[in-house]
């Protein structure tokens, strides 16, 4: 039987704004109260997915989130209609407003952590939905994300879901970006790669200084355990901590893995030498080889690598064996990230090939191409047991497109999010994007 990896991207939501609100995110911050551009945003995510479904790669969508979120705000204890909430939040309390309003869950990869069948005791697919509650804005998603993700994958006899780990600091949970799975092919068993920031209990693992370690070991070993899998098809590793406080917020931002090859910096990791170890005599033992590409510090700095997101990155296998690799444009822009990319395509290494992608709107909120999407391998049987609404096709991409060509704004400032109209633009598009990917009701203003 055939097995896939496919790719769900986030599509962009139509509050996008650069808020700031991601402390230990440098893009994020050094782009804060800039106007941004919703419109923009979108078709730039869309035009990588229809790129990738052109190139031969299996790609899905995930809906992003109702924005504001008038609920929370209630929560908060903003009173009177929808409209007066709004007003009154952008009165009292601008940054709570701020927070209802952004279109963080465009990053995907902070979804969910998904383990395939080939993995699980039971033979399911597994997903647990990411608490994120080291952020506050990030820390609402998860109700409408698990909604999303059961409405995506619905068949109980092939899919599990599991409800966020408890929204505290010691189960600190921040999804597929801290998660990587290796094997030698997608169908077949794998190691699951949890990589950590900090133990919440356990005193004899450092943590950093400056910025929050937002993943804990306990977190990845309770989502193990949630997923049934064997210890011998799961290795840990600890995130540097003084690359956290580079802002190097999550490991995909200094590493990214596919099939049998990791390919990371330098200084990514803590007692590198033995998780390397580990990874390859576990991933040996269900018939992979592994492999790792360093990329050295005297090449690319911690700095190159953030303000470049070269790790960040999509590294997707094609049918001949051979690896592409899909970073932003930015790496471009960076002469030392530039030309050790190139000298790594001509190596004759198993990476073959570089492609570029603008995603500068994504990119300045903090956010690369591997961040824009949610990883799930998947047999031929499961495949076709998903909501074939969210999987990529030509005619999806163009109703995609023309509705948010109908529907999003082309510039967006703080301003613009005290606007009551904003509530009802998003969700008369959401309520349209429901039905053109047949998803049902699954926002809080369709069910109540």
């Amino acid at each position: 039987m055939k097995s896939y990896e496919v790719n769900f991207d986030g599509l962009v939501g139509p509050t996008h704004n650069y808020g700031g609100l991601s402390y230990g995110n440098v893009a994020s911050q050094s782009n804060s109260q800039q106007s941004s551009n919703p419109k923009e945003a979108a078709l730039q995510g869309l035009a990588k997915m229809k790129a990738l479904m052109d190139m031969g790669f299996q790609q899905g969508v995930l809906a992003p989130q109702e924005r504001p979120d008038v609920a929370a705000l209630r929560r908060l204890g903003f009173a009177g209609s929808d409209a007066q909430v709004i007003q009154h939040a952008a009165k009292e309390a601008m940054p709570l407003l701020v927070a209802s309003c952004s279109a963080s869950s465009m990053w995907v990869a902070n979804a969910a952590t998904v383990s395939p069948s080939a993995d699980t005791a039971d033979g399911r697919v597994h997903f647990t939905a990411a608490n994120l509650n080291c952020k506050y804005h990030r820390s609402i998603e998860h109700p409408t994300t698990s909604r999303v993700l059961g409405a995506m994958f619905a068949d109980q006899q092939h899919f599990a879901h599991h409800a966020a780990l408890p929204a505290v600091a010691q189960f600190g949970d921040e999804g597929a970006a801290n998660h990587t799975r290796f094997c030698r092919a997608y169908g077949e068993a794998g190691v699951e790669f949890f990589v950590f920031g900090r133990s919440a209990f356990d005193t004899r693992f450092p943590a950093p200084q400056k910025y929050p370690a937002r993943q804990t070991l306990e977190a990845s070993q309770a989502v193990a355990r949630l997923h049934g899998l064997r210890e011998e098809g799961v290795v840990y590793a600890q995130q540097n901590p003084s690359v956290i406080d580079q802002g190097v917020f999550h490991n995909d931002v200094i590493a990214v893995g596919n099939g049998e090859v990791l390919f990371y910096h330098e200084d990514a990791f803590l007692e590198t030498d033995r998780m390397l170890a580990e990874l390859s005599t576990k991933l040996a033992k269900v018939g992979g080889k592994f492999q790792s590409v360093c990329v050295p510090r005297s090449a690319v700095t911690v700095d190159d690598a953030v303000r470049s997101y070269l790790f960040n990155s999509q590294l997707l296998s094609r049918p001949d064996g051979s690896m592409l690799l899909i970073v932003p444009e930015e790496c471009r822009g960076n002469e030392r990230v530039w030309q050790y990319l190139q000298g790594l395509t001509r190596s004759g290494g198993v990476i073959g090939e570089v492609k570029v992608f603008d995603l500068k709107q994504s990119m300045q909120n903090g956010g690369g191409p591997a961040c824009l999407r949610l990883r799930v391998a998947l047999n031929e049987t499961e495949l076709a047991a998903v909501n074939p609404g969210v999987i990529m096709t030509a005619p999806l991409y163009d109703s995609l497109t023309q509705w948010v060509e109908r529907h999003y704004r082309d510039r967006m400032t703080e301003n613009d999010l005290a606007d009551p109209q904003l509530l009802l633009e998003c969700r008369a598009a959401l309520d349209e994007l429901t039905q053109i990917l047949k998803l049902g009701a699954v926002y809080p203003f369709q069910i109540n």
